[in-house]
């Protein structure tokens, strides 16, 4: 991705995220972090610009933090726990977040979904994604942030990956 485009991609990104909540600061990261150039910082992210790799992976770690309980949430820095993640099934709800948010920002999913991630399984996901086989959806379902084809339609309204919330009560 040109630096232009990263930029503009970087800043829709961090403009959707402050308008949901989940605030964004901009500074060095000098330490290790799980994806380059991003960290979990006072319940929000800390991006390191010249580091950041691929900015989808922005929308990634926001979902990590939308879907945490929000006492988590606001305390949340550093790596999450790797063993609290599969507890709470967090991986499993960012992949879907991610995805819905992808397309209500209008960036394209493969962003989010890049071929350096998910253990080179990125396209897979998007086209799985495309097809209506939606990962992880039961589990937004049940913390009410969307609904899937039927209860969408006792609500009368949209199905994932239209989003009732972005945030985790």
């Amino acid at each position: 991705m040109e630096t232009e485009d990263k930029n503009k991609t970087v800043t829709l990104i961090c403009n959707f995220l402050n308008d949901i909540g989940i605030h964004v600061v901009f500074g060095p990261i000098n330490y290790e972090t799980v994806l380059p150039g991003i960290d979990l910082f006072n319940g929000g992210l800390l991006i390191d610009t010249n580091k950041l790799l691929y900015p989808g992976d922005i929308l990634h770690e926001a979902g990590h933090l939308a879907v945490m309980p929000p006492n988590m949430r606001t305390t949340a820095n550093g790596a999450i726990d790797p063993k609290i993640d599969l507890e709470m099934a967090g991986e499993l709800m960012a992949i879907p977040w991610s995805y819905a948010a992808a397309l209500y920002i209008g960036i394209s999913p493969g962003i989010v979904f890049h071929d350096n991630g998910y253990q080179g399984g990125g396209s897979n996901i998007v086209d799985n994604f495309k097809e209506g086989r939606f990962i992880g959806v039961p589990m937004l379902q049940w913390i009410g942030l969307c609904f899937d084809e039927i209860r969408a339609k006792e609500n009368h309204t949209l199905p994932f990956p239209a989003m009732i919330k972005w945030l985790r009560e």
